[in-house]
């Protein structure tokens, strides 16, 4: 009975919380529930003939995740990794996901009152709005608000799943 409790008081201490990071110009929120942990940049495995947003393979703890550039995800220009771009590890349909990001902004909390939904048309790129599902108003700034599920397409996911597949031994022959 007392476990329910807690797993229902920790549920609505996240609700309304998004970290927020910045890529390009925009600042952009995920819901924090989503985020595991956030680690600094490390060395990458690149992963042959694959789009190129997924920059390849991190070994975090004798765990393999996949890491995904977000601003090539979002078709903007590539930028160079420096001593503050960093991984948000996410889960996204039961996937742990490394998201490689300029820079981490901070956790906000945004009131679903202030969430409105994205604008059909303006100066947003359709390659980002579709991973957009809402726009969060936060004190004078907005933070475009992202949907994980929407950030992995189902190849990229196929792709992953072959890849947490593989024997320890078949990666270090690729």
């Amino acid at each position: 009975m007392d476990e329910t409790k807690d797993l229902t008081s920790e549920h609505d201490a996240q609700k309304g919380k998004y970290m927020t990071f910045k890529s390009g110009n925009e600042y952009f929120g995920l819901k924090i529930q989503y985020v595991n942990e956030i680690i600094g940049f490390q060395a990458i495995t690149a992963i042959p003939e694959t789009e190129d947003y997924i920059k390849g393979l991190i070994n975090l703890r004798g765990k393999i995740l996949p890491v995904i550039d977000v601003r090539l995800r979002f078709k903007q220009d590539p930028f160079e990794y420096n001593d503050r771009t960093c991984i948000i590890v996410i889960n996204v349909k039961d996937t742990v996901v490394g998201l490689i990001v300029e820079k981490i902004a901070e956790v906000v909390e945004i009131p679903d009152e202030n969430i409105l939904p994205p604008p059909s048309i303006g100066r947003m790129d359709k390659a980002q709005n579709q991973y957009v599902y809402g726009i969060g108003r936060v004190g004078d700034s907005v933070k475009l608000l992202l949907d994980p599920d929407k950030l992995l397409n189902d190849e990229d996911l196929s792709l992953i799943e072959e890849v947490n597949d593989m024997s320890e031994e078949e990666r270090e022959v690729k």
